[in-house]
């Protein structure tokens, strides 16, 4: 769920949200939403016996599930990062192709 939210929401965030920091607070509430959502369903699969996202000793550390979804993590604010990118340098080429007019005032 977390890498189809990142795929489907991060870029388009970054290119449609104007201010950089609004792009970055969506992303982290959805994606904070879905984490949640995500880990309560695996821990209720865990729960009912299915044990291929967590080990059967629940004593033991899940630094694999913490590092996939850090990586999804930074990957969603990259992407949020690089739609903004990409929304700024479409707008300041566009900027710089606008052709100038000139006014018949300034000729004479």
């Amino acid at each position: 769920m977390e890498l189809i939210a990142m795929v489907l929401l991060a870029f388009p965030l970054g290119y449609f949200l104007r201010p950089r920091l609004a792009a970055y607070v969506a992303y982290v509430g959805a994606f904070s939403f879905i984490f949640t959502f995500q880990t309560l369903t695996l821990l209720r699969a865990w729960v009912g016996g299915d044990r291929s996202a967590f080990a059967a000793d629940p004593n033991s550390s899940e630094w694999p599930y913490a590092v996939v979804n850090l990586v999804f993590y930074a990957g969603g604010l990259g992407l949020v990062a690089l739609g903004h990118w990409v929304r700024e340098r479409r707008r300041n080429r566009q900027a710089l192709a606008k052709p100038l007019t000139v006014s018949p005032e300034s000729v004479g």
